[in-house]
């Protein structure tokens, strides 16, 4: 990367005012944002200066002040096909995981086109969930919005794959993120951009009550999912430090604030730990919760996580969690999920290369 790039702003993170307003600083009409965003989204250039209805004076100026994108593909687990993990390198060195994940059967046994992408929303993560590799190593910084976006331009170019379901799933808390989140989301869902279905996005969060009553209040209709993983205090205090600060009063009183802006059901995820959150008793309490807000429950058996000592309960314990669940007329799905031969919990990838490149020293607590 030269220096000039490292000293200018991405495209991928304007927004079409932002864009409007440059071109009426450089004495250009307000259709040259159109034309910019179409090469960039529709026609997926590299380089400004491909973008040929331009003048060449104007590429000039817009590369003097923009660049387009500086992540860079390093690394893939897994084959076509299947569950991909990909790590990127940033501009400043440090790293990022994004997971792409390929329906195989839809409804009544057919072929599904669903092609799902886990986007990554910071490098590392401040929030310490005791079953995530994510926090191992700390949080760095947030991604900013471009950087966001670039993750799924970047998987479809690789996978040549049109993405078209997105989960903000993967490394980082998206809500501690809520600005540059907000402004991906923009270019995401707006018909000048990406262009996805808002139905089709869906923002997990660890329980940021008051940012959440925030992404409420955003005119688009995603949809919210909670990592919920205790059903009482006691519980969720062993699992996710964020809940000694909003406990879950708080956070379900968020949620009921957000259902009076969205339609979709919420998501209750639930990664059921051995010994620890998996009793029965902690099942008929997350059915009595998920009822409340009209909720549906994903179940998810915990994903081994180098360097943690968590382990996931038998089939046996899910199926018979999950059933509590169901029986109390909660829409419940038990996932035998995607990805677990390849460490898809996202940040294993990230921590490893960071280690052995030294950018991580600092010793790695496993303790609970």
């Amino acid at each position: 990367m030269s220096v000039l790039e490292k000293n200018t702003t991405s495209l991928l993170g304007l927004s079409k005012e932002d864009l409007e307003a440059f071109f009426a600083t450089a004495g250009e009409k307000p259709y040259r944002a159109k034309q910019v965003q179409e090469w960039l989204y529709l026609q997926r250039v590299q380089d400004i200066s491909e973008m040929t209805n331009l003048s060449e004076p104007l590429r000039n100026r817009l590369s003097a002040e923009f660049h387009i994108s500086d992540m860079t593909h390093v690394e893939t687990k897994g084959s076509e096909d299947t569950t991909r993990k990909f790590l990127f390198r940033l501009h400043d060195g440090r790293y990022v995981e994004t997971v792409f994940i390929p329906a195989s059967k839809g409804l009544n046994g057919k072929q599904s086109d669903r092609k799902t992408i886990c986007v990554s929303s910071q490098v590392g993560c401040a929030y310490g969930c005791k079953f995530c590799a994510s926090g191992l190593a700390g949080f760095t910084r947030n991604l900013t919005a471009a950087e966001i976006i670039g993750q799924m331009m970047m998987v479809e170019k690789l996978t040549g794959n049109s993405i078209n379901n997105i989960v903000f799933m993967g490394m980082g808390e998206p809500l501690a993120n809520i600005k540059n989140l907000i402004k991906a989301l923009e270019v995401i869902t707006s018909h000048w951009g990406l262009n996805i279905g808002a139905r089709h996005i869906t923002v997990s969060t660890s329980g940021l009550a008051p940012a959440i009553k925030k992404l409420a209040e955003f005119p688009v209709p995603i949809r919210l999912a909670i990592s919920l993983h205790g059903a009482t205090d006691d519980v969720r205090d062993l699992i996710m430090p964020v809940n000694k600060k909003w406990q879950i009063k708080e956070l379900f009183d968020s949620l009921h604030y957000w259902r009076t802006f969205k339609k979709q059901k919420i998501s209750l995820e639930y990664i059921l730990i051995e010994g620890v959150n998996d009793s029965l008793e902690q099942a008929t309490i997350l059915a009595k919760r998920a009822k409340g807000i009209n909720a549906k429950v994903n179940l998810i058996p915990y994903n081994t996580v180098e360097g943690l000592d968590w382990a996931r309960p038998s089939e046996e314990v899910c199926y018979a969690f999950r059933d509590i669940v169901a029986d109390a007329g909660i829409n419940t799905t038990l996932r035998l999920e995607k990805g677990h031969d390849i460490n898809a919990a996202c940040g294993q990838l990230r921590l490893k290369k960071e280690t052995a490149e030294g950018i991580i020293t600092a010793p790695i607590k496993t303790t609970r």
